[in-house]
């Protein structure tokens, strides 16, 4: 389904897209198929379905937010939650529609948009020097985990409270997460997504991009998610390979900070997961009841790996859409990959990023209901 709000943050892009002057390409910009994308009577019935579900989500998570049943409207008050829940989702927004433009605009010559994209070209000159690439996906990943935890503790349901003022409907939206998954998606991932992937440059073209910009290197300085770079050292020693760095290498103190952040990290992540593992045998959890405590185990660590799988896949995406075809028929799964992603009259990538952010969301809020431990 393609979020209502998709299409009207389409219009000030429609007749300003910078990649039409960049690359010919007809796929690169939503003018060239736009008049004939959704112009038949199903797609005026799919946007109408999904503007719907949209409204009422919208609604659902409002009263579950105003009837004082979600975490932080009961332990602080209502406007705060509320206020929370919209700001986190505004940032979560800018934020993942910041990703396409980061990972998608590396292989153009930045001179090309210096003067008509001052600010695009001074996020693209720090934030694809050297390795900042790989510390800003990595930072950024850590945001969107914790804006969706803060609207989760905003909007979501803490209990069943007020369960009986539900219509049955509006009970399985919010008992099932339908109604967070489908709002969050929606309004704060897929509108600026699917914008951003075809609009690079004037998406990245803003301070705001610069404050997160900043912001994800900051959480990636830290140390906090350094055990990733332990996980990728050992899965390329795995495949054969090293870890390719844009880089010199580091010298002694540059790796005593290195190795001890991955230390810290490393910590870190055995507290999180022991943690989280003993609330789950003990039933610590906001899970649904019934399940049993091995099944919730099964479904955290698989709800992880499917996460991993698609955020590697957006990632991969993003970086092969401005490859040349030939580069990309270099193996045959990826060149059939490519055919469905970049075919189809540029319908490929759009609907990989939809259909891949609801499945995203989704695992988001599932594992935040099954694994989160409320004070």
């Amino acid at each position: 389904l393609m979020p209502p709000s998709f299409y009207f943050s389409l219009s000030p892009y429609l007749d300003h897209c910078a990649f039409h002057h960049l690359f010919n390409d007809k796929s690169s910009c939503f003018r060239h198929f736009m008049p004939n994308m959704y112009d038949t009577p199903l797609s005026y019935m799919k946007k109408a379905m999904s503007f719907g579900l949209l409204v009422f989500s919208i609604v659902v998570v409002s009263a579950t937010i105003f009837d004082e049943q979600t975490q932080l409207s009961q332990q602080v008050n209502v406007p705060f939650a509320f206020c929370a829940m919209w700001l986190a989702l505004m940032w979560l927004a800018r934020v993942e529609g910041s990703q396409a433009t980061m990972v998608g605009l590396p292989p153009v010559d930045r001179e090309l948009y210096k003067e008509s994209h001052p600010v695009a070209f001074h996020v693209c000159e720090y934030g694809h020097r050297g390795d900042n690439l790989d510390r800003y996906l990595m930072g950024r990943q850590f945001m969107v985990l914790a804006l969706v935890f803060v609207i989760n503790m905003s909007g979501a349901p803490a209990g069943e409270d007020g369960a009986d003022r539900r219509t049955a409907m509006s009970q399985f939206f919010v008992n099932s997460g339908l109604a967070m998954i489908l709002f969050t998606a929606m309004m704060g991932q897929l509108n600026t997504q699917v914008t951003a992937s075809y609009c690079m440059l004037d998406y990245s073209d803003s301070y705001f991009q610069t404050v997160t910009l900043y912001v994800t290197m900051a959480i990636e300085a830290s140390g906090l998610l350094h055990a990733s770079y332990l996980v990728q050292m050992l899965v390329t020693r795995l495949n054969g390979s090293q870890v390719e760095s844009n880089e010199p290498p580091r010298n002694w103190w540059q790796n005593i900070l290195f190795w001890g952040r991955v230390a810290l990290s490393v910590a870190l992540l055995v507290f999180a997961f022991f943690v989280t593992l003993t609330a789950l045998f003990e039933g610590k959890t906001t899970a649904w009841k019934g399940i049993p405590k091995v099944v919730l185990i099964v479904m955290l660590f698989a709800l992880m790996a499917i996460v991993g799988m698609l955020e590697g896949m957006q990632i991969a995406f993003f970086a092969v859409s401005r490859i040349t075809e030939k580069e990309r028929k270099s193996n045959l799964w990826a060149r059939w990959s490519c055919d469905l992603l970049f075919g189809n009259t540029g319908l490929g990538l759009p609907g990989f990023l939809i259909g891949r952010q609801l499945c995203v969301a989704a695992c988001f809020f599932w594992d935040c209901t099954h694994n989160y431990h409320p004070c």
